[in-house]
């Protein structure tokens, strides 16, 4: 990787961030993105002097999960440099951003909450990025989710068309997630298929999504003005290019046959491999053994908890049970 250095002369996006924090953290964004070192140059420069950009965020049938990943990302260990501290990711993202509208964050209410909506629209057609967080319902016309009397649909496409860009933050947006499982009696679906057509689409499963993934695809857009490389499915290569498996402290265990076979056995207590438990590392691909969770110190299967593949499309019903071993392909 090309070790050219940033230009320290740029501006700081805020008189809240020092410039060791400030560069830190592009490195962060780029080490995520998978770009060579000298992109932080690029990246600092675009985060420094881009207008802050409007964000609607858009929650529909969803446990608030995502949201709370959003607002718990106190990134202050960064994996680039264990051991030093940082401002958090939420306090970096959010001089970049401008988050105008979230049913769950904004201080507005009722017809307020609508006018803040209505005003962004209006104000930055074109402009804002559009944030989904949940399913969309799309039986009987969509009445098993109505904000201020109004479906989840409707919203949808009133406001995706003239987005930006368009994220589907977390597995429910993204195709459904758990609100889809069969029977799925609501028709719950995705983002692309309750409004098709979206051309600037990217989607970031999880349950949740991690909130690096999205610091990292709004840094991507607002460096190059473009959303990062995707598969057709929406998701970033950047964040789900690769298996878990291949990434996994315990991929050794695997390849050595080292399985552990009960929980609480010693080979659990020894790190072993939880394929045999259930784990869907073989089959999810994502970059949680990269970006983990909890300031980037841990992740579940660090944890002693096998991946369940919430990143893959239909989960819920296509990996389940979640305990039982996946058969051989």
């Amino acid at each position: 990787m090309n070790s050219q250095a940033p230009n320290l002369q740029v501006e700081l996006p805020s008189d809240r961030i020092s410039r060791r924090s400030f560069l830190k953290f592009c490195g962060l964004m780029v080490a995520t993105l998978a770009l060579p070192a000298r992109y932080i140059d690029t990246v600092s420069k675009a985060l420094a002097t881009a207008s802050r950009l409007p964000v609607i965020w858009l929650e529909f049938q969803d446990c608030t999960g995502d949201t709370e990943s959003f607002l718990r990302a106190a990134q202050r260990a960064s994996p680039l440099d264990p051991g030093q501290t940082s401002p958090s990711i939420i306090d970096l993202l959010l001089d970049t951003i401008s988050v105008d509208y979230h049913e769950t964050l904004m201080v507005p209410a009722g017809e307020m909450s609508e006018k803040s909506l209505n005003d962004t629209l209006q104000n930055y057609a074109g402009q804002y990025l559009a944030v989904v967080e949940g399913a969309i319902p799309t039986a009987d016309n969509g009445v098993y989710c109505t904000i201020r009397g109004r479906t989840a649909l409707s919203i949808a496409q009133q406001v995706l068309p003239g987005a930006r860009a368009v994220i589907a933050m977390g597995s429910c947006a993204w195709d459904g997630g758990l609100a889809a499982a069969s029977p799925n009696l609501t028709g719950a679906t995705g983002v692309k298929s309750a409004v098709p057509g979206l051309a600037n689409f990217v989607a970031l499963p999880g349950c949740p999504a991690n909130v690096v993934n999205l610091a990292a695809t709004i840094v991507h857009l607002l460096a190059f003005n473009e959303l990062p490389p995707r598969e057709t499915d929406g998701r970033p290569y950047f964040a789900y290019g690769e298996e878990i498996h291949e990434n996994c402290e315990r991929h050794d265990f695997y390849e050595e046959d080292q399985f552990v076979r009960a929980w609480g056995d010693q080979g659990h207590r020894s790190g072993w491999c939880l394929f045999k438990m259930g784990c869907k590392g073989p089959r999810t691909k994502s970059n949680c053994p990269q970006v983990k969770w909890n300031d980037s110190t841990c992740w579940p299967i660090a944890a002693g908890h096998g991946c369940v593949g919430c990143t893959s499309p239909h989960f819920w019903d296509q990996l389940t049970p979640f305990y039982q071993e996946l058969p051989d392909d």
